[in-house]
Parts: structure tokens; C-alpha cells; sequence
């Protein structure tokens, strides 16, 4: 195949991870053009490239599906379930380990292959749907040697399988390249890990995939701080022309704005940090499909001290309560999080008062220490009937936050989906302070409502007395 026709298909002899940025996502092309262009592109190929042309993955991969330019040592492939990291682990493979034709060395000579167990290496890496064999074209497909375990190519290059159960399977051999699956379930993560970099050391520059959904574990959190790796993402979404679209629609309905559903359909790496005031599991375990009947709802806003298109965001947040029974049985739902970051103030404020028609709100509650007056001007110029009440922070962000905590802790306060911006920051506050990046606008908003509808009225009731008889 000619320089012009690769270029115009995506791809070189073999998928390579050097081939540069402008001559791949030939799908992209090829699917966006006309039928007449479409037919001519094929009527130009001769039939050799006919059928080479299933197995080109440059041509055919997704962005997150190829590896990233540069002198990296791993390569790390998030994503949720299904969105094709098997078979982008198992292209990877191909490309290092093939050359330019079945008697051509590749630049990997020994490679490893290491999955939770023997059985989904084999089952999964090697002869799943999106493994090795299925990806590898007739005259360059590699012979699975059962006893062995190892597949070995017609060029003479050899794969092992390893399982993160036997770490110690790892001590002696030695690899030029290696691709790691779901190491983010190991149970022997660490020490797997480790045995594996001590034998990564053949050749000029040996490097390693790994593909995986996201967990918060040690192993995969410390590998991302390395100066030598680089990410690709994706979510389940990336891939949904090769899935059930029932599929997609079941668990985005069960699982959308979910932890779960964040980590193995977004591809999301979720942390809570130590000492964090609200955990991930709290949250989650009291969230709610749709909102229930409520006594009270307002909408709070925590504004910016600026009000121009670069200032900090404006949190602003609804907040419901189910208000029935004494004041300690009281329960609220954080129903919306319509934080914006407006040109202007009078841009945010018609953002809280639409809110507030939205849900019905009966009180709009907005902190005034950097704006004083003109908060509350601000917002009577678009309503000048709208119920308002000014608050003012007499401690600092962190203590005004620790009873607000407690309440979810106690199980009394619920969360609909679409609200992880909030539940980033939420989990981002300590003791100590906010360790996330910028301002915590939609934490504070949350305080503001959980505090007068809570945490106020709660400060002023008394338990009744009885008279002793």
C-alpha cells in the first residue's frame, strides 16, 4: 500500500504505536463521508488490502483506544465496563510484538501478560471476543501452547501468562513489554506489581499497558503519580455502537450518579481523602431515584466575591425537608446543584430564583459577608417579591460543615443522581480545611440549606419535660 492510500486510510503496514496523530481515526473519515466517496475509497484499495484492512486498528480504534505520543514507561487505559480496553490491551500487544510482516521481529521479543488469575488471562486476554487471537490477523495469529502457558508468534516472540495470585511467578523471567488487566481487583496488587517491574527489563525501552476500570486502591493511585505514565480515559458510553443499547439504558437508569455507577460506567478514579468529613459509601447509601413529597424546600447561594466571566463559580444549591414528627426525625434531599459561574451577579441570581420556580422553593438563603447589601439588591432587581434571608459566616468553612457532616452520618439527609461536581467537594472537605482545588461555592450553599432547614430549627428545640408523678 502507497504513502497516500495509508494516509488516507489511517493506518501503515501494521498498527504501530509511532504512527503519527494525522494519519489515524480513518473510521472517523470514512464514516462521515458520502456514499459515492465511501465506494471509491474501497474501489481503490487492491485485494490484498481488502483484507488487511479489518485488522489496520489505527484505522478502526477509538482516540482513547491508542496509545499516547511521547517517551512514556506505562500506559494506563480507564474505562467503564465495555468501552474497549480489552481489545485496545490486546492491539497494544500486537503492535509490539508483530513488525512489519509474519518473519519480521517486533520490537517485543518477551512479553507478559498478567491478569488476576491464569484462567482470565487465558479466558479473557488471550481467546476472548477482544483478545489476542481474535485481533490477530491468519498469517500473524500466535499459537496458544496449553503446558506452557504462552503464546508464541510465527516471528518467534513469546507471551506468558501470569496471575497476580503468584507473585512469585514473576521472579526470574524477564520482559521487553507487558500488559496488565483489571489490576485494580488484585488481591495481590502491590506485590505483583512489583515482581513485574523488577522483570520488565529487556531491551532499549521496555514499557507496559495497563487497562482497567478504576477502583481506589493503592496500587493504581501510586502508579497514576508516576512521572513515566500516561492516561487514557473513556466511559462506557465511548463504545456503545458495539453494545446492547438495553444495556446501556438498564444501567444507566440503576446506576447513573452513583459511586458504582461513576467508577464502572464513567471510568472515574474516585478517592476520599483521609479524615474527609462525607465518604463516598455515606452518600451513596442514602441516595434516592426521585425526590419524595416535602414540606420545605430552599434554594441556597454561596456568591462569588467578584462578578465577571473569570470569577469563582457561584454555588448554588436546592434543598428539600420532610419536616413531619419532632425536629430530630426531620429528614432533607439535596434535590439540585445548579452552581453557575455567570459574567455577572445578576446572571447568577436569575440562575437561584429560577431554581427557585423550578422546585417551588418557599425561601432563597444567601451568604453576605463579601457582598453585603448588594446581594440582596441584586437578586430584588429580578424578583422584588422573591423570599429572601441573609446569612453570615461566623466561623470558618470547615466548622460550619462538621454538623452538617454529622447529619448524614445519622442517616438524615439523601441525595437524587446528577449531583458529582457537589459530591467531589463534599469529599474533598476536612477537618482541616478544603483540599480540592479552588473554592468549595457548592459545599457552602449545601451548609447554608441543610442549615436552615435543619440544623437551626434543631438548635432551638427542647426535649419536653415531665413532671414527676
Amino acid at each position: 500500500m502507497n504513502a497516500t492510500k495509508r494516509k488516507q486510510i489511517g493506518a501503515g503496514p501494521a498498527p504501530s504505536i509511532s504512527t503519527p496523530h494525522d494519519l489515524r481515526y480513518g473510521a472517523d473519515w470514512i464514516a462521515s463521508e458520502p456514499a459515492e466517496v465511501q465506494a471509491a475509497f474501497l474501489d481503490s484499495l487492491t485485494e490484498g488490502e481488502l483484507l488487511a484492512l479489518p485488522f489496520l486498528f489505527d484505522f478502526w480504534a477509538f482516540p482513547h483506544q491508542l496509545p499516547p505520543e511521547g517517551d512514556w514507561k506505562t500506559w494506563v487505559i480507564l474505562g467503564g465496563r465495555g468501552a474497549g480496553k480489552t481489545r485496545a490491551g490486546a492491539e497494544w500487544v500486537r503492535s509490539m510484538v508483530e513488525g512489519s510482516g509474519p518473519k519480521d521481529a517486533g520490537r517485543a521479543r518477551r512479553v507478559a501478560l498478567v491478569g488476576e488469575t491464569i484462567d482470565q488471562v487465558r479466558e479473557v486476554m488471550i481467546f476472548g471476543e477482544s483478545g489476542i487471537l481474535a485481533c490477530s490477523p491468519p498469517d500473524r495469529k500466535p499459537v496458544w501452547e496449553a503446558g506452557r502457558k504462552r503464546l508464541v508468534w510465527p516471528n518467534g516472540a513469546v507471551a506468558q501468562a501470569f496471575s497476580a495470585h503468584d507473585p512469585e511467578g514473576l521472579r526470574g523471567p524477564q520482559f521487553d513489554a507487558a500488559w496488565v488487566d483489571e489490576i485494580a481487583k488484585w488481591r495481590n496488587g502491590r506485590e505483583t506489581w512489583d515482581m513485574l517491574q523488577f522483570g520488565l527489563r529487556l531491551g532499549d525501552h521496555p514499557q507496559q499497558c495497563v487497562t482497567t476500570t478504576p477502583r481506589n486502591v493503592s496500587v493504581l493511585k501510586d502508579l497514576l503519580k508516576v512521572t513515566s505514565t500516561v492516561q487514557t480515559t473513556a466511559p462506557t458510553e465511548a463504545n456503545r455502537a458495539y453494545l446492547a443499547e438495553s444495556f446501556l439504558e438498564e444501567v444507566r437508569a440503576r446506576y447513573e450518579g452513583t459511586q458504582l455507577g461513576r467508577q464502572e460506567l464513567d471510568g472515574v478514579l474516585l478517592e476520599d481523602l483521609e479524615g474527609a468529613l462525607w465518604k463516598r459509601e455515606m452518600i451513596d447509601a442514602h441516595r434516592l431515584a426521585k425526590a419524595p413529597e416535602l414540606d420545605r424546600i430552599v434554594v441556597a447561594v454561596d456568591p462569588p466575591v467578584t462578578g465577571h466571566s473569570k470569577s469563582d463559580e457561584c454555588g448554588i444549591v436546592v434543598v428539600g425537608a420532610n419536616m413531619r414528627g419532632p425536629v430530630q426525625d426531620w429528614k432533607a434531599v439535596v434535590l439540585e446543584d445548579a452552581t453557575v459561574r455567570a459574567a455577572s451577579p445578576e446572571g447568577w441570581a436569575s440562575v437561584a430564583i429560577a431554581a427557585m420556580e423550578s422546585w417551588g422553593a418557599d425561601k432563597l438563603v444567601a451568604e453576605v459577608n463579601q457582598g453585603g447589601d448588594l446581594v440582596q439588591s441584586v437578586i430584588r432587581q429580578i424578583d422584588p417579591l422573591v423570599p429572601f434571608k441573609a446569612v453570615r459566616a461566623s466561623r470558618g468553612k470547615a466548622a460550619r460543615a462538621e454538623p452538617v457532616a454529622a447529619l448524614y452520618e445519622l442517616g438524615r439527609v439523601s441525595h437524587l443522581g446528577g449531583l458529582n461536581v457537589l459530591e467531589d467537594q463534599m469529599c474533598a472537605m476536612t477537618l482541616q480545611g478544603y483540599e480540592g482545588s479552588g473554592s468549595p461555592d457548592r459545599v457552602d450553599a449545601l451548609v447554608w440549606a441543610l442549615t436552615e432547614l435543619i440544623i437551626e430549627p434543631s438548635a432551638t428545640w427542647r426535649a419536653p419535660r415531665f413532671r414527676a408523678i
